[in-house]
């Protein structure tokens, strides 16, 4: 395949999901290759879930639930009311339309099917031009270490809300996955543009992407300027646990932590002005810039700030 002119980008949910968004519109439409975290995916009521690859998907072809920060917009409850009626777990809310996408889903990979297939024929069908590939077809699952016990990532999220204290995360079955070809290629060809590690909490929505082996080396040797945005702003994460995890972690909470935490493979960083003197030591490129996207102006300016910035170093 080739990536003349294309972008990588490595994507958790909701925040890294904006300037995905943001990119996807800034470039030309077949531009943009977004490797999204799987480390979040489950089974749940007996279906295959995939929240960051479905928040992608819904936010690309412009169904995301923008009130909720979940979902399908103008979705229904129908399911969910009659589960509760007979006693089933409601805990994890699915909605009408989006349970299409799980039974769809679930059913094709018992037919054997790839996940990375099955996404990709989504997306053709939703409209999308970009490529939103799994980080591995092989199944990794991230699972938290806290003061109440060995956690599931969706247990710890969703059901707990965040509130456990995290002492360590691991990924399991990462040691056997395989990355996808399509996105080491990429990262091998001269040709390429950039490669944006989108704002998303680094501990649960990066990290899993960059512990497939392979990842983090075809990264290091990458010739494509690496950009990463900081999902602190002023100390504080924009949306979720990013923020509480940190200190719980033993680092500091700044956007220069983020930073030193992709050292090894970072070129360039993107900081929120409001962070001007927490990245003032930082020993690499730093470009200040709004990285709070509110409207969906905001994440088209920041994808043409982050864009710029690449192509200042390249």
């Amino acid at each position: 395949m080739s990536v003349d002119g294309k972008v990588l980008a490595l994507s958790g949910g909701v925040g890294g999901a904006k300037l995905a968004l943001g990119l996807y519109r800034t470039l030309p439409r077949d531009a943009l290759m977004i490797v999204a975290n799987t480390g979040d995916d489950f089974e749940h009521l007996g279906l295959a879930i995939c929240p960051d690859l479905d928040t992608l998907l819904y936010t690309l072809s412009d169904k995301a639930n923008l009130e909720l920060g979940w979902g399908r917009r103008d979705e229904t409850w129908t399911f969910m009311d009659a589960l509760e009626k007979l006693g089933g777990e409601t805990w994890f809310r699915l909605g009408d339309g989006d349970l299409a996408t799980h039974v769809e889903r679930t059913r094709r990979l018992a037919a054997g099917e790839r996940l990375s297939a099955i996404m990709d024929d989504f997306r053709r069908r939703l409209g999308i031009a970009a490529r939103i590939l799994p980080m591995s077809d092989d199944k990794v699952r991230t699972r938290l270490d806290t003061d109440r016990g060995r956690l599931d990532f969706q247990d710890y999220f969703v059901r707990l809300r965040c509130e456990p204290i995290v002492r360590r995360i691991e990924f399991a079955g990462a040691d056997a996955a395989r990355p996808q070809a399509c996105v080491v290629a990429a990262l091998a060809d001269p040709a390429l543009r950039a490669v944006v590690i989108c704002p998303s909490n680094p501990f649960i929505s990066i990290d899993p992407i960059l512990v497939v082996p392979g990842v983090r080396d075809a990264l290091r040797a990458c010739r494509a300027p690496v950009v990463a945005v900081s999902p602190i702003i002023g100390g504080k994460a924009v949306k979720g646990p990013t923020a509480k995890m940190m200190g719980e972690l033993g680092l500091p909470v700044d956007a220069a932590a983020v930073a030193r935490y992709y050292r090894d493979f970072l070129d360039i960083y993107i900081a929120d002005e409001a962070d001007r003197g927490a990245v003032a030591g930082l020993d690499l490129p730093i470009t200040l810039a709004p990285t709070l996207m509110v409207t969906p102006e905001d994440r088209e300016n920041l994808a043409r700030i982050v864009l710029a910035a690449a192509d200042r170093v390249r």
